[in-house]
């Protein structure tokens, strides 16, 4: 393998995308829904002191959003497309190895990913002028999202060297990442539901005239959901490797200023497995000893590098059968594959 070889099929690759009309009206697409969304962010974070910090986290996740819809379609096709148009032979037959051409197809893949990330980064900066966004929060969110944009282009580049019809490996790629986009959330929902224990609550009782007796105290029992039990599901979520990876910062209340706080609050609050309830009403107002956000992130698991390492290890063994079925000369091939 060369990295002359590798650009050069990479530049081959982007050169073909770049002479799609349809490539532009694309990214034209996506600058005026990010334009909407950011928009939005900023009136719904106005009431804030750090308007930027939410309006931040909302854009970022825009744009992983954006990248998981559009790259399979640009990505799940790779492979299988010059093979059904008879231009992978040629390529195959000349001084670039079967590494050059995967790698090079990754490549071009990542690129036309990270170009909605440069496309982005203009209401990325206008985020940041309205101040609270710290810089870890914005190093490692961004090498997050560039993580995340590689692991769905190696899905979509693996998925095209394993099956043979463009059609059904881009269709698969979109399964593969609605698997760990909505899948998750579906076991997770489903399996904390269906898994149910009895949990005691405490309330004070009233005597005959209404008044709360606060020397005695009512018990009662009732069946909640046991997600503190499923909640690894959400663990390969690409957004939720986002938010429980990126650094939270807090207001004075101790709770999450942006969206990224937020999602990983809901993530660790899963964690915590239920308790007794008690219901004092002859507790003073602000005495409540209900832990803050801050608190539960603090007293709980992070799952990001097991969500992170679960997606690696989905996306390089596709990648790696790819490549082994891309050999040359090849041992085996699905019938009616045509190969020049």
């Amino acid at each position: 393998m060369t990295l002359a070889h590798i650009g050069t099929v990479a530049r081959l690759e982007l050169t073909q995308r770049l002479r799609s009309v349809g490539w532009y009206i694309l990214l034209g697409i996506f600058a005026l829904i990010l334009l909407a969304v950011t928009g939005l962010a900023f009136a719904v974070y106005s009431y804030t002191g750090v308007t930027g910090a939410g309006v931040y986290s909302i854009v970022v996740n825009m744009v992983l959003l954006l990248v998981v819809l559009v790259s399979p379609t640009l990505s799940g096709n790779a492979i299988n497309g010059d093979r059904e148009a008879a231009t992978l032979a040629a390529v195959q037959v000349t001084a670039a190895s079967t590494g050059d051409i995967m790698l090079g197809k990754l490549l071009a893949a990542i690129a036309t990913g990270g170009v909605f990330l440069l496309v982005a980064l203009p209401f990325l900066a206008v985020s940041l002028f309205g101040g609270g966004v710290r810089p870890a929060t914005f190093a490692v969110s961004l090498l997050v999202l560039a993580a995340e944009i590689i692991i769905v282009a190696a899905v979509g580049v693996g998925l095209s060297g394993l099956i043979a019809r463009p059609l059904f490996s881009v269709a698969a790629t979109y399964l593969v990442v609605a698997a760990l986009t909505i899948g998750t959330l579906i076991a997770f929902g489903l399996g904390g539901t269906a898994l149910r224990s009895e949990v005691t609550g405490y309330s004070r009782p009233y005597d005959n005239a209404g008044n709360v007796d606060c020397e005695r105290w009512d018990s009662y029992t009732y069946e909640t959901p046991r997600f503190d039990r499923v909640w690894w599901a959400l663990a390969a979520n690409p957004f939720v490797v986002l938010a429980d990876a990126t650094p939270t910062a807090f207001d004075d209340s101790g709770w999450p200023v942006d969206l990224f706080g937020q999602i990983k609050y809901g993530l660790r609050s899963a964690q915590q497995s239920p308790a007794e309830y008690r219901w004092d009403e002859c507790v003073a107002m602000g005495n409540d000893m209900t832990p803050t956000a801050e608190e539960v992130i603090d007293n709980s698991v992070p799952s990001w590098f097991v969500g992170l390492g679960i997606q690696i290890v989905i996306a390089g063994g596709l990648f790696a059968g790819a490549w082994a079925r891309t050999r040359t000369p090849a041992r085996m091939l699905p019938p009616g594959t045509r190969i020049a």
